[in-house]
């Protein structure tokens, strides 16, 4: 069983990946006409659990979008091995697919942020209830 704090941890790693999976999927719709351009994802939180180690994101063109500042210590991103399909000018990004996995990240987002609160409202509840 997890400790008080080893649970508010998992859920910041856990806030900390769909934050870094947003992105990805930001800077796949921004690049969604760029030509070569390859549909990115964020490895699985399972390989954050692991302690995979980030390589950031890539960028195989300049003239694609990305954000700024690498980010040492998030999760993997890599080319998208589950990109639907492939335009005639080579870019994989399919804004339907990526629409699907924004929606997912918004729904996680929001269980992870109320089990978060939760968690919260129980050590506060245990913590007044000692005094």
């Amino acid at each position: 069983m997890l400790d008080g704090m080893s649970f508010f941890a998992l859920a910041s790693k856990r806030l900390d990946w769909l934050a870094a999976r947003q992105k990805v999927i930001s800077e796949n719709i921004a690049n969604a006409n760029t030509p070569q351009y390859r549909a990115r994802e964020v490895a699985g939180f399972e390989t954050v659990m692991a302690g995979a180690r980030s390589g950031g994101v890539a960028t195989t063109d300049p003239r694609h979008i990305t954000s700024t500042g690498g980010s040492q210590g998030g999760p993997r991103v890599m080319d998208d091995p589950a990109a639907w399909e492939r335009s005639f000018d080579g870019n994989t990004v399919v804004l339907e697919q990526q629409t699907v996995k924004a929606a997912e990240v918004s729904e996680s987002y929001r269980l992870a942020t109320q089990l978060y609160r939760k968690g919260h409202e129980l050590l506060t509840m245990s913590a007044t209830g000692l005094r």
